[in-house]
């Protein structure tokens, strides 16, 4: 199974960004992220063996209660892997030091509770964001970073993570559709 383990921003945060976006989407040529799924990525694998499911939720619950909650909000803009050559625009998470220290241990530990139950994780450096479009081809969008530089959300109350299943192609216009697992509360 194709599955991530994520931080979900409430409704009030998404609805927010989302309002903010609205009316400039149709002046770029992205492939729009469904803000119902717009989500903060942990740890991702395209292969969770079944038969460690029951192991990987055991190992995500520890990891879960071992950390406290803490508190998020979308405030500016980046893209990858740089703005002049852009594939994909995302919103950044304004972060305190007591909040990027949580994010990297819950990142690190869903890490290694996917590895642990069998399933090979992706490798690449954690960068805490929300994705919310992509490009056809590499593409300048520093005008829409310096958009979203402007942006500062509310907080919220990080007190949870999430096991999620991604369907691909089962989604609305074919993309993925994400289906919560199941979730872990934290410390």
């Amino acid at each position: 199974m194709r599955m991530f383990v994520a931080v979900q921003p409430p409704a009030e945060a998404v609805e927010h960004l989302d309002e903010f976006l609205s009316p400039r989407r149709e002046a770029a040529a992205f492939r729009w992220s469904d803000p119902e799924q717009w989500h903060l990525t942990l740890a991702f694998s395209e292969s969770v063996p079944e038969r460690g499911l029951d192991e990987l939720g055991e190992r995500l619950a520890q990891v879960a209660a071992r950390r406290p909650a803490f508190d998020l909000r979308v405030a500016g803009g980046g893209a990858f892997p740089d703005p002049d050559r852009a594939r994909v625009l995302f919103a950044r998470l304004a972060v305190d030091d007591d909040a990027a220290s949580a994010l990297e241990a819950l990142a690190s530990g869903c890490r290694a509770a996917m590895s642990g139950a069998g399933a090979r994780v992706d490798g690449q450096r954690f960068r805490p964001h929300l994705t919310l479009g992509r490009l056809g081809r590499p593409d300048n969008v520093t005008s829409w970073v310096r958009l979203l530089d402007a942006y500062d959300g509310p907080a919220w109350h990080v007190d949870e993570l999430a096991l999620v299943a991604s369907h691909l192609g089962e989604g609305r216009r074919r993309r993925p559709r994400h289906e919560v697992v199941e979730t872990y509360a934290l410390a």
